[in-house]
């Protein structure tokens, strides 16, 4: 069964809900700046799990085949590592190329 909800031109997804998960509705709300620009390109954010705070995201809709997605799943990743609940943000689809990860892993560092 999936339980959706329609925000504008997104729809989020949410596959299962677990009260032991980190509260999927948190992420959506924290997907960062990208919010407006999935809104306008039918992008969707399918969070599929979040057990033990491990994120596992897929991007799509208007994300399928984007050349800016990397860098939607770049902004994502790095505004949901913020949240003191997350240890991990993994892109199912390989959306976010290792060098963008190291990147932010080192920006976020720095700012600690």
């Amino acid at each position: 069964m999936h339980l959706g909800k329609r925000v504008g031109l997104k729809a989020l997804r949410l596959l299962h809900l677990n009260m032991a998960e980190v509260d999927r509705q948190l992420i959506l709300e924290n997907v960062g700046p990208v919010q407006a620009v999935l809104d306008a390109h039918d992008g969707i954010v399918n969070v599929m799990d979040t057990t033990d705070g491990i994120i596992m995201i897929s991007l799509e809709g208007g994300c399928t085949g984007c050349s800016s997605t990397p860098m939607t799943a770049m902004q994502i990743y790095y505004a949901l590592m913020k949240l003191d609940e997350v240890n991990d943000v993994v892109f199912v689809n390989g959306e976010l190329p290792a060098y963008m990860r190291a990147f932010i892993d080192d920006k976020l560092k720095s700012e600690a």
